[in-house]
């Protein structure tokens, strides 16, 4: 990792963290820290399960616990038991934690105003325009990518994801029966493996890769949610693919592909693919590409 990159980052942080008043014991001058605020606000008007507040805030149960009550403690929440066994809960903002909300808000929006009101015109669209590209950029190192057996719950939820979009794209549908198999024990090791991408613990992508011996690799289940295409997962998942097939003695990786999947196409072009000759009998085939790994 290049230490001065580290290092601009680490300016960053300290520059943003003093200039949103995250240092201040009392965040906008509510009398309360970052974290009870940041709590109140992704509660919303909406009821919100505490087992969702975790997830979306990365934070551990004991933490979200404390938040919570200090939180009721001052009358802005409420957290109901819910469930057969009263183990889901769940938290409402009271009147008084909407209102509390509602100022929250109008001074985050002050806030952002006294940050951009001392800038001229153009130095606030570089802003705003950099803080866009960083907030992608900050959402894209928060994604996780992992080995999972393909029979894991997350694993099966991105192949039954990518069948839907590919009957959604392909121009006669898609039925997984008539496709080139890539069934559970071929993507398992050392038949193959299977790779899952998480945001916030939700799965987000996957991708896999059957072996032969002697043969080159195949990589199959290509797909990213189009809530994080954008991130440059598409191109991390085909890395770690290469990587593994690399690793496992694969000279070479084959895939194919249909030609409704444009986006795909294009990024394998991009990422060193080259279009071959037909190389199986896959129905819903268009291209097929080969990528060389020495």
């Amino acid at each position: 990792m290049d230490s001065a990159q580290v290092e601009v980052l680490r300016q960053f942080n300290r520059t943003v963290t003093q200039r949103v008043g995250a240092l201040e014991d009392g965040f906008l001058a509510r009398g309360r820290p970052l974290g009870q605020a940041r709590v109140l606000w992704e509660i919303g008007d909406a009821a919100a399960e505490v087992s969702e507040l975790r997830t979306r805030l990365d934070l551990d149960s004991g933490y979200v616990s404390r938040l919570l009550r200090a939180l009721e403690a001052d009358g802005l929440v409420r957290v109901e038991q819910r469930g057969e066994d009263g183990r889901e809960r769940t938290a409402v903002l009271t009147a008084a934690g909407k209102r509390e909300r509602r100022l929250l808000d109008q001074r985050a929006a002050d806030l952002a105003e006294a940050i951009l009101t001392p800038l001229s015109e153009s130095q606030r669209g570089r802003l705003v325009a950099a803080m866009a590209e960083v907030q992608t950029l900050f959402v894209a190192s928060m994604v996780e990518v992992a080995p999972r057996l393909p029979a894991d719950p997350a694993a099966r939820f991105c192949v039954r994801s990518y069948f839907r979009e590919l009957g959604q794209r392909f121009e006669d549908g898609f039925d997984p029966t008539q496709s080139i198999s890539a069934t559970d024990p071929e993507l398992t090791p050392p038949a193959g493996l299977m790779l899952v991408a998480t945001l916030h613990a939700e799965p987000v992508g996957c991708g896999a890769l059957r072996f032969h011996a002697d043969a080159p690799a195949e990589i199959k289940r290509m797909w990213v949610a189009p809530t994080v295409r954008g991130l440059g997962l598409g191109g991390r998942l085909l890395d770690k693919l290469e990587a593994q097939a690399r690793k496992a003695g694969a000279r070479t990786v084959h895939l194919e592909t249909n030609r409704s999947l444009t986006e795909a196409i294009a990024m394998y072009r991009r990422r060193g693919y080259r279009e071959v000759e037909r190389f199986n009998d896959e129905p819903y085939a268009h291209h097929w590409f080969e990528k060389d790994l020495v």
